[in-house]
Order: structure tokens, then C-alpha cells, then sequence
């Protein structure tokens, strides 16, 4: 297991570099096309262009999937056993999962991050060992980490956004593995955004009616036990996961770094919500990738002012959202770096110019 830090300092988040909108924006205008054509892909590439602070957006990206387990299960929230997290750990580094096909496809390099799976995995070049502890505890008996635990597992993300930084890494797309985080994410959405635990509550790997029912009973009965939390951290520590925590911190560090944070569903989507409790402005270094078919997915993006790309009724998980979509920032960065202007290709301009 990793060491813990002796005390954890959230890093702060520059401002977008807003001084190169209009620059930018002129630049995007004279490409040959009609004013505005490219509708959101332009969009896209204007704010690509802010976070990075430059006029000419480029994409380096690393897909990092975060494992943990969840003591909750032993309510019997999921039907798939706990020990599924280890065994699809070992499919992502056999390179068999729907994440390994997609990001093959795109180019893009995997690699997963044991938080918290409760074993002990063997070593693999593409494994990364930053486990807390082997698993959370049940969160219906007491909070899922301490807050120490907690804070070690946004230090270790935050750390890791850093190091592929100085990699040459400016992208990070984010996904997660773990029986029981659908739970996890309904409640992290209940406290933060103050809604009923049922309404958050979705049928994750596939409930049926009763499963579903009796998953938002438990999920309420947590609620209520750790209720009158305000603090972020605490909330998170009580009800959330180590993958989830610290892919809370991955994108509060690549965001203090202007990385691209390309998030996925559900269970991310309840990571960015607790970063951005935590940094508010992590949200401005973040492009959804898409909205979910889990239940309530759309309302916490909606909540978090996001505009997601795809609409493709995905609920696996995994990160699978976010490589879909990288394309469409590919294409973005692409616009911005190849396509000629009016003047370069000889082009008459309208009469108004760009």
C-alpha cells in the first residue's frame, strides 16, 4: 500500500486564459468556412485553446481507469460479487475489456490505478499500486474512509495528473472499476446536490424492480446515517470510494496543471462533483463526453453546467464515454492547426469578412 502523506493541500487552479478569446477567436473565424459552421467543434476549440492557454490546442492524451472495491456490497447493492473488481482488473491488463478495444482504436495508452481493490494484485508494467486500503468499509455502519484515507487517495491522483504532466501528458481521460460505485456515486450525488437518495439511485449492472427498490432502501438508510455533513471532504470520505476519490484527484491536478479533463458517466461524473466542491474551477478545465443511460446521470451533469458531446445510451463505465469522444477533441485541436484560412487558400471572403 502507498505511504501516506503527512498532510494534503488542495493545489489551486489557474483562470482560463480568457486575454486570448478574441485572438483566438479571429483565428478560428478565418478558417475557410462559413462563420460559425462547425458549430460546437468550434466551440470546443476555442475552450481547448484557453485551457492550455495558447492559440495553437494540442492533444496528448492518457487514459488512466481507477479500480476499488466497496464495503456496502455486503448489502447486497450489486449483483455481482466484489471480487469481479480483481477479475476485470486483470482483463483491462490482458487488454480484453470494452476500454482496451476503444482505446487501441484511438491510439491512446492505458493504463489502471489500484486505489483499493481488496486483494493484493501482482505487478504489471501498466498496473499502478496506489492502494489505501483493501476496500472501503461498509458505509452503512460507518463512514466507506476515514478522512485521512480519503485525503491520501486526492493527494495520490493529484500526483499522478502531475506526473504524466511532466510526461508531456495534456490530456487525462478518466474511468473507474468497481462493484458497488454506482452506490457510491447515487449517494455522493444525494449529499451534494440534496436530492433523495432514491431519486439518484439507478439499476447499475442491471436490477431488476425489486433490486432496484431494495438498492435505494439501503442507499436512504446510509443517507440518513451520515447525515448533517457539509464539509466536501468529509462527505466524500463518509459515502464515496478510493477510485473515486481519487479520480477526484486526478482532475483537481491535471486542472492545476491546464490539462484537459475528458470526463466519463456516472461514477465520474460523481468525482468531478466532488472536486468540484472542493476546487469549483475544475469545471472549466473539464469537457463531458457524453450523458449516460444510468438514471440520473443527466441531472448531475445539468448540475454541473456540463454540455455532454455524445448521447450513445452508454452505461459501462470504464472511461469508454470519454475515448469515444476524444476524436471530436482531435478534430477540434485539428481545425484549429490544419485547416486553411481565407487568405492562405486564395479564398474570397465574404464581404463582411470573417
Amino acid at each position: 500500500m502507498s505511504t501516506p502523506p503527512n498532510s494534503w493541500t488542495c493545489p489551486s487552479i489557474p483562470a482560463l486564459a480568457t486575454a486570448r478569446v478574441t485572438e483566438l477567436q479571429a483565428i478560428i473565424d478565418r478558417k475557410t468556412k462559413p462563420v460559425g459552421s462547425l458549430g460546437r467543434v468550434e466551440e470546443l476549440a476555442l475552450r481547448l485553446g484557453l485551457m492550455q492557454d495558447t492559440l495553437a490546442p494540442s492533444l496528448r492524451g492518457q487514459v488512466l481507469v481507477f479500480a476499488g472495491d466497496h464495503g456496502l456490497t455486503a448489502e447486497g447493492v450489486s449483483l455481482f460479487p466484489s471480487e469481479v473488481t480483481q477479475q476485470m482488473v486483470s482483463n483491462f491488463l490482458a487488454g480484453g475489456a470494452g476500454i482496451n478495444v476503444f482505446a487501441r482504436q484511438m491510439g491512446l495508452p492505458l493504463q489502471v490505478v489500484d486505489a483499493g481493490v481488496a486483494a493484493e494484485l501482482p505487478p504489471h508494467a501498466d498496473l499502478l499500486d496506489r492502494k489505501v486500503r483493501l476496500g472501503t468499509r461498509n458505509a452503512l455502519n460507518k463512514p466507506a474512509m476515514t478522512r485521512a484515507e480519503c485525503e491520501q487517495a486526492l493527494a495520490a491522483g493529484a500526483a499522478l495528473a502531475g506526473d504524466l504532466a511532466g510526461r508531456g501528458i495534456n490530456a487525462l481521460l478518466l474511468g473507474e472499476m468497481g462493484i458497488g460505485n454506482s452506490s457510491a456515486a447515487a449517494l455522493l450525488m444525494s449529499a451534494y446536490l440534496d436530492r433523495p437518495a432514491a431519486d439518484c439511485t439507478g439499476r447499475g449492472t442491471g436490477h431488476d424492480d425489486a433490486g432496484l427498490t431494495h438498492k435505494a432502501r439501503v442507499l436512504t438508510a446510509v443517507r440518513a446515517r451520515h447525515a448533517g455533513l457539509s464539509d466536501p471532504i468529509d462527505v466524500l470520505a463518509a459515502l464515496g470510494g478510493l477510485e473515486i476519490a481519487m479520480m477526484a484527484g486526478a482532475m483537481l491536478g491535471a486542472a492545476s496543471r491546464r490539462m484537459v479533463v475528458v470526463n466519463d458517466g456516472f461514477i465520474c461524473t460523481s468525482a468531478l462533483l466532488a472536486a468540484s466542491r472542493i476546487r469549483p474551477a475544475v469545471l472549466d478545465y473539464t469537457v463531458f463526453a457524453h450523458c449516460s443511460a444510468e438514471r440520473a446521470h443527466g441531472e448531475m451533469v445539468r448540475a454541473l453546467g456540463g454540455e455532454p458531446l455524445l448521447d450513445l445510451e452508454l452505461r459501462l463505465g470504464e472511461g469508454t464515454g470519454g475515448v469515444l469522444a476524444w476524436p471530436l477533441l482531435q478534430a477540434a485541436v485539428n481545425m484549429v492547426g490544419e485547416m486553411a484560412t481565407f487568405a492562405s487558400a486564395g479564398v474570397s471572403e465574404s464581404e463582411g469578412g470573417p
